[in-house]
C-alpha cells in the first residue's frame, strides 16, 4: 500500500500548527484525556481512518487498558465505560455521522452529554470530534498508510512535544 501524497497538513505551509493548537486547546479543557482518546478512536473507526485507529493503540494512555480500546466499537454492550464516557461516545458518533438521520444530534444525546460535561467541556468535546474528523478526512482521502507516520521523525517530535498524550 502506498499513500497518494503526503498528508495535506504537512504539504501546505503553516497548516499543521493550527491543527495541533486546536487539539491542545481541547486537551486542556478538563475533559479527561482518556475520554478524548476514546472519542478519537470511535470517530476514526466510523470514518475508516486506519492511521488514527493505529495511533490509538500505539499512543494509548498509560492508564487505559487494551480491553477498553478493543471494545470501543461495541461500547454500548461493553462494561468497560463510565456513563460520562458513554455520553461522549454517543456524541462522537452523532457528530461524525451527521448525514445519517434527519436530526443528526438528537436532544437525548445532547442532554446526556450535558449531564456529564459543563459547557466548556462540551465545547472541547465537539472541537475534538470535529478535529478528529478533519484528520480522518485528510488521511483517508490521501490513503495514508497505517504505521508509516508513527515511525517518522515528525511522530517522535509530536510525542516528545506532548501532543501525542492522547
Amino acid at each position: 500500500m502506498q499513500a497518494r501524497m503526503k498528508n495535506p497538513a504537512m504539504v501546505v505551509p503553516d497548516a499543521m500548527q493550527p491543527l495541533q493548537s486546536l487539539g491542545k486547546c481541547a486537551e486542556q479543557s478538563g475533559v479527561p484525556l482518556r475520554t478524548l482518546a476514546l472519542v478519537h478512536l470511535r470517530a476514526s473507526q466510523i470514518n475508516g481512518c486506519s492511521v488514527c485507529v493505529d495511533m490509538a493503540f500505539r499512543f494509548k494512555k498509560a492508564d487505559d487498558t487494551d480491553e477498553r480500546l478493543f471494545a470501543v466499537a461495541a461500547w454500548r454492550e461493553a462494561p468497560y465505560f463510565t456513563d460520562a464516557e458513554r455520553a461522549a461516545l454517543a456524541l462522537a458518533e452523532a457528530v461524525t455521522r451527521l448525514s445519517d438521520r434527519a436530526d443528526p444530534v438528537p436532544d437525548e444525546i445532547w442532554q446526556e452529554a450535558a449531564r456529564h460535561y459543563k459547557e466548556s467541556e462540551l465545547a472541547a468535546l465537539i472541537l475534538s470530534i470535529a478535529l478528529t474528523n478533519v484528520w480522518n478526512r485528510l488521511n483517508v482521502a490521501t490513503r495514508q498508510v497505517a504505521g508509516e507516520w508513527a515511525k517518522s521523525a515528525d511522530a517522535r517530535k509530536w510525542v516528545e512535544s506532548g501532543s501525542g498524550s492522547r
